[in-house]
C-alpha cells in the first residue's frame, strides 16, 4: 500500500502536469485567435497552415493525457491509484514516477504489448 506522503508526491504531480496541460492549451487558443492569416504569399500561408496543423496534432495529444491525468486523479481519490487494473499488484514507484497515468505495471504492460505485437495491431 502507497503511503500518504506518495500518494500526495503523485497527487500533486499530476495536478502540476494538468496545469502545464491547460496553460498550453489556453496559449494555443490565444495565438491562433490572434494571428493575422492575411499572408498574401502561397508559400507563407502554407508554412503557416503546416505549423497550425502540426501544433493542434501535439495538443491532441495532450488533451488525451489530460483525460489521462484526470482519470488518474480519480483513482488517487478513490484508493486505486497505484495498483495493476489486470493482475491487481502495485505498480512499482519507479513506473508511476516514469509515468504517473499508467493502469498497468511493467510485467501487465509488457504483456500486452507482446500480444499486441503478435495480432500486428
Amino acid at each position: 500500500m502507497m503511503s500518504k506522503q506518495k500518494v500526495e508526491y503523485f497527487k500533486n504531480l499530476l495536478r502540476e502536469r494538468l496545469e502545464e496541460l491547460l496553460h498550453e492549451a489556453n496559449k494555443t487558443v490565444s495565438g491562433m485567435t490572434a494571428h493575422d492569416d492575411n499572408l498574401p504569399d502561397p508559400a507563407d500561408r502554407a508554412t503557416l497552415e503546416s505549423d497550425r496543423n502540426f501544433t493542434l496534432r501535439i495538443r491532441d495529444r495532450e488533451r488525451k493525457l489530460i483525460v489521462k491525468i484526470k482519470e488518474a486523479m480519480e483513482r488517487i481519490e478513490n484508493g486505486t491509484y497505484g495498483i495493476c487494473e489486470l493482475c491487481g499488484e502495485e505498480i512499482s514507484e519507479a513506473r508511476l514516477k516514469a509515468r504517473p497515468v499508467t493502469t498497468l505495471c511493467i510485467e501487465c504492460k509488457r504483456k500486452q504489448e507482446t500480444e499486441e505485437k503478435l495480432r500486428g495491431t
